[in-house]
């Protein structure tokens, strides 16, 4: 590499462009689902099918949203030379986002992402 300074800055904005696009598809994902679920709540005059819907959508923007923000940790630790302490961080971070995916994917649909099968319709 020639230059290797640029291109870890190039690296650094990739990183910052990921973790960026991650939040925005959180936050776009909490207004978009919030609107109809206000709708819903509303015209139907019942809370439990609007809220049912809002947590499946919402959580699968999260979904999508944590797929960027793992995205961007791998980027910014391989790809600017990792230390041992950088690569156990990120492993740690890995852990807990694909926790987090497995138990959003349950709450989605009712059963483990490796099932097959028609989704159960979850009743709270």
């Amino acid at each position: 590499m020639k230059h290797p300074e640029t291109l870890n800055a190039l690296w650094l904005v990739i990183a910052t462009a990921l973790e960026t696009a991650g939040v925005a598809v959180i936050v776009l994902g909490a207004l978009g689902t919030a609107i109809p679920f206000f709708w819903r709540s509303l015209k139907e005059r019942g809370l439990h099918t609007a809220f049912t819907q809002f947590r499946s959508d919402f959580g699968k923007a999260i979904l999508l949203g944590l797929e960027f923000l793992v995205a961007a940790d791998i980027v910014g630790t391989v790809a600017i030379g990792p230390t041992l302490q950088d690569l156990t961080v990120l492993g740690l971070l890995v852990l807990i986002r694909t926790f987090l995916s497995f138990s959003l994917e349950v709450e989605i649909t009712g059963r483990w992402p490796w099932q097959s099968g028609k989704p159960e319709s979850k009743v709270d």
